[in-house]
């Protein structure tokens, strides 16, 4: 493929985009071959640092820098109130375009928020205040699981992938934490959005050491756009930095998320897998059980908490009652909360009088046990260890903190060690509780790239102390790829934006496309809480062996309804289970 470009024009075409520049504003509008608009692409960016706001005075548009057929270079010089230097440059390839943000400080200033593709300026007009991209297309593709539903939605609305969230409103988009940093936009509406043509795939080049942001926000406003990464403070810039943002022309969402993901590799920036194919044990493609579900049937109608509930008597309860109807899970999951305490995860003796025996007699029978982590949890953890507060309170783990990652190394070696507990690995929950905010104390790195290192401490003391030990992270980017063994599709939402309830296995095909799209060599956990009903149950159970491994949550009924599972429906999970087994050998 090639470019071409007319200098009268000032119009850069090729095989799947034209680009036409503004002679005197920073900006350029995007068509499809057909000559559709994308929108009209702002080259304002900000990079607004804690100590005060950043504002551009462009003086003219956009300079075409050099052009071979192969590539046509534009910067677009900002002048910042703040920055020493700052530009934004668009690298227009024969596929896509790179736009990249570059700034160079004067003395270290501390990060906040930086915006792309628009920004705060004071145009040579007297056009002054926050500028945007034009809305050209009519959906966005959010590859982030929400409560409401909504994979793809209007344009006009607003969508955040992060690592911070939970169940309150507003914040239900931690499901997936992180999620891919890829947006997709779509010209048209259909019945279909997915399937429509003219896509234009949106995603963050940048390797994980560069993320230390907590989300990376698309935020529309009166037919306008712009991209928002939030710093907090926590990223001190002293020397050139720089930021760059992909748009290319795309068959569909997936294809945008594989494109992004093949991006990411080619530019060396996705790091190789935490397990090779070839070395993985055969017992992680094993049918799974977890006892959370069951957990929370029993806790319904009850004074007690689910998290009471993750009892030795309970789990040999379920696993007979399952056994009784020919279900014989590979590997078991122990819930919330086999703990004393989550920062120290020592076993509670009580709920769990002989775990180390208990896991030996699993053992004994053929299967594995998995032990639920709560991801940074400091409960019964010095505070010097603890991200903490503006009035020192702890409010998480430190993974930038040497002795805390020591701490963490010998945790999991007593938990997975053969003269320790001897589990054979972990179900890593809540890595949205990923701390946020300007007033937090920490050793860092921060966001993303915090919750990486977490991770990564876990995972390698997990290798180390059991070579075969499986990780399971709802982590569904290719930036956390080395630290994890399988990705759990996570907990099921409810409705659409118009209160409609969204079928179950509708929303986990979903689930399933974007996990393959971005790690298609890392195996899917399923997942199954929590269930609307039993029929809704039943549907899932017989789709599950399509879409990865199975993971049964229920045994005597369904929290959510009320409905008693009777052994003649435990016999069709186990029919399930013995043709997915026949397809894996």
């Amino acid at each position: 493929m090639q470019l071409r470009y007319d200098p009268d024009l000032r119009e850069i075409r090729a095989a799947t985009y034209r680009l036409r520049l503004d002679g005197n504003r920073p900006r350029a509008e995007l068509f499809d071959p057909e000559g559709r608009s994308w929108g009209r692409l702002n080259l304002i960016a900000s990079a607004h640092p804690l100590d005060g706001r950043d504002t551009a005075y462009p003086t003219s548009g956009p300079v075409v820098t050099s052009a071979t057929d192969g590539r046509v270079e534009i910067v677009q010089e900002l002048h910042s109130s703040t920055w020493q230097s700052a530009r934004v440059r668009l690298d227009c390839r024969p596929d896509h375009l790179a736009i990249t943000f570059m700034i160079s400080p004067d003395r270290p200033r501390a990060l906040d928020r930086v915006t792309m593709l628009g920004g705060e300026a004071v145009l040579p007009s007297g056009a002054t205040g926050a500028f945007r991209s034009g809305i050209g297309f009519e959906t966005t593709f959010v590859p982030a699981p929400t409560e409401p539903v909504s994979f793809t939605r209007p344009a006009a609305v607003p969508a955040t992938i992060s690592v911070t969230g939970d169940a309150d409103p507003g914040r239900l988009h931690g499901i997936y934490s992180p999620g891919p940093f890829c947006y997709a936009f779509g010209l048209r509406t259909e019945e279909d959005p997915v399937t429509a043509d003219g896509w234009l795939g949106c995603w963050l080049r940048a390797g994980i050491d560069d993320c230390t942001f907590t989300e990376l926000g698309y935020r529309p406003l009166d037919g306008g756009y712009l991209l928002e990464l939030d710093y907090q403070g926590h990223t001190v810039i002293d020397g050139g930095w720089q930021l760059t943002v992909v748009l290319r022309p795309t068959a569909g969402p997936a294809t945008a998320l594989a494109d992004y993901r093949e991006d990411l590799r080619r530019h060396g920036l996705t790091p190789p897998v935490l397990s090779a194919p070839e070395t993985r044990p055969d017992w992680w493609q094993q049918p799974i059980f977890c006892g959370w579900g069951a957990q929370c049937a029993a806790a319904a109608g009850s004074d007690l908490a689910a998290a009471e509930l993750s009892r030795q008597d309970h789990y040999d309860r379920w696993l007979d009652r399952l056994a009784g109807t020919g279900i014989v899970p590979g590997t078991i999951v122990l819930d919330d909360r086999w703990q004393l305490e989550y920062g120290t995860a020592e076993p509670d003796p009580d709920r769990w009088p002989d775990l180390r025996g208990w896991i030996a007699d699993r053992h004994a029978a053929g299967q594995r046990v998995l032990l639920w982590w709560k991801a940074w949890d400091p409960t019964g953890l010095p505070v010097d260890e603890c991200i903490t507060d503006q009035s020192g309170r702890p409010v998480a783990v430190d993974p930038g903190n040497p002795r805390y990652r020591h701490r963490l190394t010998m945790i999991i070696r007593r938990l997975l060690a053969a003269d320790g507990l001897d589990a054979d690995g972990f179900k890593i929950d809540f890595t949205q509780r990923t701390p946020s905010g300007t007033g937090m104390h920490g050793t860092g790195p921060w966001g993303v790239a915090g919750l990486h290192r977490l991770l990564a401490t876990l995972a390698d003391a997990a290798k180390n102390s059991k070579p075969d030990a499986l990780i399971i992270t709802h982590t569904v980017n290719p930036l956390f790829a080395d630290v994890t063994d399988m990705i759990r599709l996570n907990d099921i939402t409810e409705r659409d934006p118009g209160g409609v309830p969204v079928p179950v296995p509708q929303q986990m095909r979903m689930r399933q496309l974007i996990a393959r799209s971005v790690l298609p060599d890392l195996p899917i956990d399923t997942d199954q809480w929590p269930m609307p009903n039993l029929e809704q149950w039943l549907d899932y159970t017989a789709l599950q062996p399509d879409l990865g491994v199975p993971a049964l949550y229920y045994t005597d009924l369904i929290d959510n309804s009320g409905e008693p599972i009777g052994d003649d429906h435990l016999r069709l999970v186990a029919d399930s289970w013995r043709r997915y087994r026949e397809v894996i050998g």
